[in-house]
């Protein structure tokens, strides 16, 4: 038997406002069939899907996992994503990388490494 990575989910509370910004991020859409309460990304894509399901209650502290990407042109991605709905949390220059955390729409943290 083998595993595979099918899917990422996030809680939110507003699926297709958050699979928006997701898909901005990525350059893509939001799969034909999202709304308020389910919503996904590359659906039909070769990697994962986003998954995006709207549960009652707010997120609270951090969250414990993460999403971390890389941009050739890190300074320019970071200022895209920041106008896309992205804020700023944190930069770290540690372990031979460079990298910025932000903060999605609602709040997930997420980090930029310059890669290069």
């Amino acid at each position: 038997m083998s595993v595979s990575l099918e899917s990422i989910a996030f809680d939110c509370s507003d699926a297709a406002a958050l699979a928006g910004f997701w898909a901005g991020v990525f350059s893509t859409d939001v799969d034909a069939d999202g709304n308020e309460f389910f919503a996904t990304v590359n659906r039909n894509a070769d990697g994962p899907t986003l998954m995006f399901l709207q549960v009652p209650e707010p997120r609270n502290g951090k969250n414990r996992l993460h999403v971390d990407l890389a941009a050739t042109d890190w300074a320019a991605e970071v200022d895209r994503l920041v106008g896309l709905g992205a804020k700023r949390v944190d930069e770290h220059n540690e372990y031979g990388t460079h990298w910025i955390t932000l903060a999605d729409p609602e709040g997930n943290v997420f980090d930029v490494a310059e890669h290069g």
